[in-house]
């Protein structure tokens, strides 16, 4: 095979090996992470088991221990599927090494050989002695020294591919080794699946003989939610109408010889100022990349509507995400911007809403509050403390994501984890 066409190939093999070990380190990444996650998720369910007094809420935070148990047992196997390419890849290599090594070689024994033959100075010099002429004499010298550099040259090379082969199998040697640690604790994740989903199942089938009071418990707790969203909503559709009125009267204060419109204002969509166009447009900008709103934690409950950890023939829905965060967490502004509302959605649970251009961000389930309406916040700002559940021991915020009266999901906006 031609030379160029081997070094081609090595190349993109190399090339191969780089974005794959570039993955490998992502994925590594995501693995602490979940794990982190599951620790966590022990901690809190170890709490819910000793203050519930119901086992429902046990059987939702086991859920999720097991949905991240299912999720790093899958990253597990992407990272051994990796580590068997980069395997592969090597192997390859390590096979090109070895076939160029024993044609270098080969070469170089025989070039040996032929030296030893010609070794003596009266060869040498008889070899120069009868050129014909001076310039003959003049490049059998050039040839004579090309060849003793040459010989140098491959002796390097036979050095330098055969420290390249050791590295290889030193490097083969290790993803060996890793390769059976990831086996050995993947196997070790899927019996202790099994066992947490054996353990689940003995709760459901106690919590299915009180089906019918538990159904009605969480439909009483989805009126409650349905009840806040609407008094979100009502917020958000007066902070709307305001920002218009506001742009209105400084569009009339610019140009007083305007005529003036009497049509009425909306309070559905926000007629962006060029100010608020560019706060709106960064903040979509930064879709995928915005930080959670609290520090640490995981997504406990997703958006939309989903089907009951217990019950398939019931569905909950959830307008935002819920976010189980450690006790004494703060909540943190996602993205600059003005703080429209602090609502007391009861004795013990407050919320903050702040204004992102036609875009607003919304923080349940807060025991306290430090910012006021009208207040400038910056990204990562503390709004709050996040109330702590005195029955379930869970630390749980509830965040929204709006464009003007429309939700969005936003697990799409938070950068991943």
């Amino acid at each position: 095979m031609p030379k160029f066409l081997l070094s081609l190939i090595f190349i993109c093999m190399t090339s191969l090996l780089w974005s794959q070990e570039s993955q490998q380190e992502k994925l590594e990444e995501r693995k602490a992470q979940i794990q982190k996650e599951i620790r966590e998720n022990e901690k809190l369910l170890q709490s819910v088991k000793k203050k519930e007094k119901s086992a429902v809420n046990v059987v939702i935070v086991q859920s999720t221990k097991i949905k991240l148990k299912e999720k790093l047992i899958s990253t597990t196997e992407k990272q051994t599927k990796l580590l068997s390419n980069d395997m592969y890849i090597n192997q390859v290599q390590i096979n090109k090494l070895k076939k160029e090594l024993v044609e270098l070689k080969e070469d170089y024994a025989e070039m040996i050989v032929k030296s030893y033959k010609s070794r003596s100075s009266e060869s040498r010099a008889m070899f120069l002695l009868s050129s014909e002429n001076f310039l003959q004499a003049y490049k059998r010298a050039q040839y004579m020294k090309q060849y003793t550099s040459y010989r140098k040259m491959q002796g390097e090379e036979i050095k330098t591919k055969s420290n390249k082969l050791t590295d290889f199998n030193q490097k083969l040697n290790v993803q060996k080794t890793a390769k059976q640690k990831l086996i050995a604790e993947n196997e070790k994740e899927r019996l202790s699946l099994e066992i947490e989903k054996r353990e689940q199942l003995k709760l459901v089938s106690v919590l299915k003989k009180d089906k019918n009071k538990i159904s009605v418990e969480i439909k009483k707790r989805q009126q409650e939610y349905r009840t806040i969203d609407r008094q979100i909503n009502k917020l958000i559709r007066e902070a709307i109408a305001a920002a218009n009125r506001k742009a209105a009267l400084e569009k009339a204060k610019a140009n007083p010889s305007a005529p003036v419109s009497r049509a009425a204002v909306s309070s559905s969509k926000i007629e962006l100022t060029p100010e608020a166009k560019i706060v709106a447009d960064n903040f979509r900008a930064n879709r995928g990349r915005l930080p959670y709103p609290v520090e640490k934690g995981y997504v406990s409950l997703g958006y939309g509507n989903q089907t009951h950890p217990l019950f398939n023939t019931i569905t909950v829905h959830n307008s935002g995400v819920e976010i189980t965060t450690d006790k004494g967490a703060s909540a943190r502004a996602v993205f600059g911007g003005e703080v429209t509302s602090v609502i007391v959605l009861s004795p013990v649970n407050k919320a903050v809403m702040v204004q992102h251009g036609d875009y607003f961000t919304v923080y349940q389930n807060l025991s306290s509050v430090n910012v006021s309406k009208g207040d400038k916040v910056s990204i990562k700002q503390s709004l709050g403390k996040v109330r702590t559940n005195g029955e379930t021991g869970k630390t749980i915020i509830k965040f929204l994501i709006l464009q003007n009266t429309t939700y969005n999901n936003p697990e799409g906006w938070l950068s991943p984890r």
